[in-house]
């Protein structure tokens, strides 16, 4: 039904590397070729790195990092 924004709550958190890389790519081919936004709340630091915006919540509050 090609929403314009997903919420993402850990996609990859109980994945292995390789089926988490691949869910990554699915998500970039998605937002380049639909136009879709990901909201990922994650605690995987490398994922947060390959997002294109990161914000970083500390005890409730959107902190800089």
């Amino acid at each position: 039904n090609r929403p314009k924004i997903v919420f993402a709550d850990e996609p990859t958190g109980s994945l292995d590397s390789a089926n988490r890389d691949e869910i990554l790519a699915l998500m970039a081919e998605l937002n380049r070729s639909l136009g879709q936004t990901f909201v990922i709340v994650t605690h995987d630091p490398d994922l947060a790195r390959m997002c294109d915006r990161s914000l970083f919540m500390r005890d409730g509050l959107f902190v800089d990092e």
